[in-house]
């Protein structure tokens, strides 16, 4: 670890782009984007631009976090910023001590900050940034201005006599309490769960919760470990997904979960080890959410939608569209009062953890919904696959992600009914619909298709599309 001298000396030099910026967070290769002196430059660009007093750290199991957190909380306190320490958590985590924490004088804090890669390899890490109440910051409100500010590394000496202070403390208590906010206890039935923390940060919460309900908790996976012995927490992977279903079959479990390093994200295995395509998990939450609260209104991405606003009509409830990424979810939220905005990608929000995403919440909800209903989890989702099968989102490198876009157009310009070219292009043809968008990062276009109730057209579609791409 540098010291804050070397650090300081060091980095008069260091002022090349910064490349682990990204559209909504902070994430690099090690040694090569992402280092402790960047750390130390962002957080001295973050005080500057949010003018914070008061800000909450975490970081996630991985080996270099401490490292970079260490750095990190240096360049807060050479700003004047009190950094609060949480520990090892989840991104959640910060995000409720963020919003709902105060500082051990009764003051609420003006940010919060989760060192994590999250799913990423083990060679990267990164930041994740919010503001006050947890807001996020993206490149739109703030990101920009705090890459621009730690690339050119103007900070000056910093003064001793007026460095903030650190602290560590603890929100635990009162977050696994929230947590348990959103759920009727007395409803729940004595159900068998296998969960899967991926070696890790949710273990510890699994375990804060499991004395206060009647679940019975098979644990895999679940020592925290930044070496991931048992691969690298990414449910998305199939390699990575084969185990949590075996393990539902194994113990005869009513249903799995598997989470990603940070568990920002919960991925469901029904009751036969099958994985639930996370846009069913949307329309299952919208439907908790519309039976506790009727009228209440649920945003969703454009990539699959017709579930999602069949469940919304069906419940009194309204659906309520908007472009993929949590900055935009959360502030289409806000603007709507919506209760829970959900996307398939297994990111889940809820109004009342300040419209932040949490994955442990969902699993909470759906283990009340199926102990209400008496259903398993196979029951509950069958239906609606067969009334929208769908197709998963479908990656497929491209040379030209323009003129792949201006193909798609061409080939089934007689045949659409609408067109919605807010994110990407939604092409909706009456009986079935397609949503085509880019990557941010990459050379490739992510490709989302869904019929109204007839699997064999979807999948005739999809390979029609898969095709002209190749063309």
């Amino acid at each position: 670890m540098l010291t804050n001298t070397a650090i300081f000396a060091e980095s008069d030099e260091q002022t090349a782009p910064l490349a682990c910026f990204k559209a909504y967070d902070i994430r690099g290769k090690l040694g090569v984007e992402l280092n402790e002196d960047v750390a130390y430059r962002i957080g001295r660009a973050y005080t500057q631009w949010l003018k914070a007093g008061s800000v909450v750290l975490g970081g996630d199991v991985r080996n270099t976090s401490a490292a970079l957190k260490s750095a990190l909380a240096s360049g807060l306190r050479d700003e004047g910023v009190n950094v609060y320490d949480i520990g090892l958590c989840g991104t959640e985590e910060v995000y409720f001590a963020t919003a709902f924490g105060k500082t051990p004088g009764g003051k609420s804090y003006d940010g919060g900050i989760m060192v994590t890669a999250s799913h990423n390899p083990i060679d990267y890490n990164g930041l994740k940034l919010v503001r006050e109440n947890a807001k996020p910051i993206s490149a739109d409100t703030g990101l920009a201005t705090i890459k621009e500010l730690a690339e050119q590394n103007n900070f000056g000496q910093p003064k001793l006599q007026s460095r903030g202070a650190y602290n560590k403390v603890s929100h635990f208590a009162e977050y696994i309490k929230h947590l348990l906010g959103y759920i009727d206890a007395s409803k729940l039935k004595p159900l068998k769960i296998v969960v899967n923390a991926g070696n890790g940060n949710a273990g510890q919460v699994l375990d804060g919760i499991e004395n206060l309900l009647p679940f019975e908790l098979i644990k895999i996976h679940h020592a925290p470990n930044g070496e991931f012995p048992n691969g690298i927490p990414n449910p998305m992977l199939i390699e990575q997904q084969h185990v949590t279903a075996q393990a539902v079959r194994d113990h005869k479990a009513d249903f799995g979960l598997a989470w990603d390093g940070d568990f920002a994200r919960c991925f469901f295995f029904n009751e036969a080890g099958e994985f639930i395509e996370g846009y069913y998990l949307v329309g299952l939450l919208a439907e908790a959410f519309l039976q506790k609260e009727s009228g209440a209104k649920i945003v969703h991405d454009p990539r699959l939608i017709w579930n999602t606003q069949a469940i919304c009509t069906q419940n009194g409830g309204q659906a309520i569209q908007s472009k993929c990424g949590h900055s935009f979810i959360k502030e289409i939220m806000r603007e709507q009062d919506a209760v829970y905005g959900g996307e398939m990608s297994a990111h889940h929000y809820f109004r009342d953890f300040a419209y932040c995403d949490s994955g442990m919440i969902p699993w909470l909800l759906v283990a009340e919904l199926l102990s209400i209903k008496n259903q398993k989890l196979s029951d509950v989702v069958r239906g609606r696959i067969q009334q929208f099968p769908c197709s998963g989102e479908i990656n497929r490198k491209v040379e030209d992600a323009d003129a792949t876009f201006e193909k798609v157009l061409t080939a089934h310009q007689s045949e659409v009914i609408s067109l919605d070219k807010s994110d990407g292009i939604s092409l909706d043809m009456g009986e079935w619909r397609l949503n085509l968008r880019k990557s941010n990062t990459e050379p490739l276009v992510r490709l989302n298709v869904e019929s109204r109730g007839d699997e064999a057209l979807m999948h005739s579609k999809t390979k029609e599309l898969l095709q002209l791409f190749d063309k």
